[in-house]
């Protein structure tokens, strides 16, 4: 993070005063510098395990609005004592709602959207704004701004500053202050939605914020798995620029696949795949479906159906170009420690056979462990040619992949996004009218 310079400590404003405070701000304060010329960021940071964990005792303050280890570890806590299923994700909606019906009336200081994530502030943006909805539903809507701007570093003549907004109160005061937001961000500078909650809570509040215009950022992995491939497959059809955390983790994937197939002696066993098996942490299937679908999109594989087993493990049948059939499983496996995001892959195996000689049938498998390669061999693969690799985990914080996210974007929808997530709502969709 570039040494920042704080203008003024967050001062409370109404509502109505702020954007005639930064325009004072930035025209007669800070003459020569209008603020920077990138970004605007709008935030939904509901945090409310966090806020339930710190009513209830279960955890100290301030209240912070990311996943930090203090949270996560509380929230593990939660799930032993209240005997949740082992499996639950350790910021699942269950959790809050075990804690609701607690007694505890702990407050704290509220610090969301006051500190600016080092991976975001690098990229310089113009202004953050975020909304902060309290767990109290009769609170009355409060305003904060504050303004900042990077230290000089020595040959550096320029600077860019920007200013951090923070809407807090109960969901209906924050719904009847949204009209400020018009006002607030710049029509000249590109500005996007960061979703940082559930996909199926505040339906009314998402549908006012993510307007097409505005890039939006969300997480397939949190939310009713259908609803969140519905409203993927939804947003990046109306031409909005979409990107996907749920998505982004599964770069070491595709890139571990691609390498595999990437020698030209081997690209000519894709149009021999017969069997894909996918294992999840968990029981969310949005991930492990959308790899399926890229696969499928990129072979030019056509789905014929799919259904869901009682183990919650999902079945799909497809047709290759040559109308050959390929068998894929997805398989949720409630192994280890919960991952803070559900449904993460922890192996892939991909079987392709050559009829009639078995001598050249080949098994690949990509696992994020090796225990995992070793359950994946079992059923027969000994007789095949065997391909494993470990793929590394993905460590990055919640905050440097959204960094990433905006820092790459050019205002569309990834394409291989784009056609995978029809496909993988489609799977889903089959399997649960089947069910």
């Amino acid at each position: 993070m570039s040494p920042q310079l704080t203008l003024q400590t967050p001062i409370q404003l109404p509502p109505s005063e702020i954007p005639s405070y930064l325009e004072q701000l930035w025209e007669k304060d800070q003459k020569g510098n209008t603020g920077a010329n990138t970004f605007c960021l709008v935030i939904w940071q509901p945090a409310w395990l966090e806020q339930q964990l710190i009513r209830t005792g279960k955890l100290k303050g301030p209240i912070l609005g990311t996943q930090h280890n203090d949270l996560l570890e509380a929230s593990r806590k939660v799930v032993l004592n209240e005997n949740l299923p082992i499996s639950t994700a350790p910021l699942d909606k269950c959790i809050t709602a075990s804690l609701e019906k607690k007694d505890g009336r702990n407050i704290t200081e509220d610090l969301r959207g006051q500190h600016i994530d080092p991976d975001i502030s690098a990229l310089k943006p113009r202004r953050l704004i975020t909304l902060a909805p309290k767990i109290q539903q009769d609170s009355k809507l409060e305003t904060t701004v504050a303004a900042y701007c990077p230290l000089l570093e020595e040959g550096n003549s320029t600077s860019a500053c920007g200013d951090a907004i923070v809407l807090r109160g109960g969901l209906d005061a924050l719904n009847n202050g949204l009209n400020i937001l018009n006002e607030l961000l710049p029509k000249e500078l590109p500005s996007w939605l960061w979703w940082n909650g559930n996909l199926d809570e505040a339906n009314d509040l998402l549908a006012q914020l993510a307007l097409e215009h505005r890039r939006l950022i969300i997480d397939t992995a949190i939310g009713n798995p259908l609803n969140c491939l519905k409203l993927l497959q939804k947003r990046i059809k109306m031409g909005q620029a979409v990107s996907d955390l749920n998505w982004l983790r599964l770069r070491n994937w595709r890139e571990s696949l691609a390498t595999v197939f990437d020698p030209p002696q081997r690209r000519k066993e894709l149009n021999k795949i017969v069997q894909i098996d996918i294992d999840i942490k968990g029981n969310h299937p949005v991930q492990g479906l959308l790899l399926a679908a890229w696969i499928a999109d990129r072979l030019g594989w056509e789905l014929k159906n799919s259904s869901k087993l009682e183990d919650d493990s999902i079945c799909a049948l497809f047709n290759n170009r040559d109308k050959d059939s390929i068998k894929f499983q997805l398989t949720p496996l409630p192994i280890g420690t919960p991952s803070i995001h559900p449904g993460q892959i922890v192996g892939v195996r991909l079987i392709c056979k050559t009829n009639p000689e078995p001598k050249n049938d080949l098994c690949i498998i990509l696992a994020s462990e090796s225990g995992e390669c070793m359950r994946l061999e079992a059923g027969g693969m000994a007789s095949m040619e065997l391909i494993e690799e470990v793929v590394p985990r993905q460590k990055d914080s919640l905050e440097k992949d959204v960094a990433r996210l905006l820092s790459s974007s050019r205002g569309s929808s990834s394409p291989l996004l784009s056609n995978a997530a029809p496909i993988a709502h489609k799977i889903l969709s089959f399997a649960e009218r089947q069910n």
